[in-house]
């Protein structure tokens, strides 16, 4: 996970002296993939002609496909009149990956609109890491991480071209939520929450497990940051949240809960619940514990 801190200049001996090339070379190479990246990153997008406004009535229109493997960058039109470039950063599975998010994309950014509202950026950008080193570096990826969103873009990890598609699905409305409310959301936002919300937009409605009840209690932004079984529970523990919030107090409610509690400027959690969902926050808790065993 983390970088090497071994110098290249430490070693004497014959051994040493070959060990220290061999990672000059891996270094020089990194750092020539990263350049590329970066050129590609930089670069503006691609000219899009324009497409007629879709009509509401009539069924949408078939999103247009990503690139072929030879092109790294490319833009499509969306149903709903938004461009999204993708961005093929190497490795020889990236633009079969952004082929398979691209025909997504356009039911996703209708899902996210469906709970947002249409006010969200209308470019979007998405990128394929072509290594794990290049994820780590250019979106602070971690390897048990499928994707995550900057404030430029969204960017997938390699490995995700292995995930199913009801998977990747999930996984990139999750994120295109994330991109969608990035302006809307501050820096210091209760994370539980803004993962809680992006859940409820990227999953599908789902029974809790059995004995979800002894796992009823909020998660920490600590929980998120622990890999494995913790981090796991911590997601579906804010999902679970914001799906009781959404049934019980309704999906505007929900939404206010976020603008309220992750929005700049936003008061702790239990002022923000109080004031959107007019309840204090060990109420709606224990109600929330009900709903999980009923």
């Amino acid at each position: 996970m983390r970088p090497s801190t071994t110098s290249v200049g430490t070693e004497h001996s014959d051994r040493g002296s070959t060990l220290s090339r061999r990672r000059s070379v891996l270094f020089a190479a990194l750092l020539v993939e990263l350049a590329l990246a970066a050129a590609l990153l930089w670069s503006p997008a691609s000219p899009v002609p324009p497409t007629a406004a879709p009509n509401p009535t009539a069924a949408p229109a078939a999103p247009t496909h990503a690139m072929p493997p030879s092109d790294p960058d490319t833009s499509l039109t969306l149903p709903d009149g938004r461009t999204a470039r993708l961005l093929a950063l190497g490795g020889h599975r990236s633009a079969a990956l952004l082929d398979r998010l691209g025909a997504e994309l356009g039911e996703a950014a209708a899902a996210v609109t469906a709970f947002w509202g249409p006010d969200w950026p209308r470019d979007i950008e998405i990128a394929v890491a072509g290594s794990d080193q290049q994820f780590r570096v250019l979106a602070g990826g971690a390897p048990d991480i499928a994707a995550t969103t900057t404030a430029q873009r969204i960017m997938f990890a390699p490995g995700a071209a292995d995930m199913s598609p009801a998977a990747l699905r999930i996984v990139l409305r999750h994120e295109l939520f994330h991109y969608a409310a990035r302006s809307q959301t501050a820096a210091d936002a209760p994370r539980w929450l803004t993962e809680g919300v992006a859940d409820y937009v990227g999953r599908p409605p789902a029974h809790a497990p059995a004995h979800a009840d002894l796992a009823a209690r909020l998660p920490t932004d600590a929980d998120l940051d622990t890999p494995g079984a913790t981090r796991s529970l911590a997601y579906d523990r804010a999902w679970w949240f914001s799906r009781y919030v959404a049934d019980a107090y309704g999906v505007p409610a929900l939404r206010e809960l976020y603008r309220r509690a992750c929005g700049p400027g936003h008061p702790d959690v239990a002022t923000a619940v109080r004031e959107t969902l007019g309840a204090d926050l060990d109420a709606v808790v224990a109600g929330w514990r009900r709903w999980l065993t009923g």
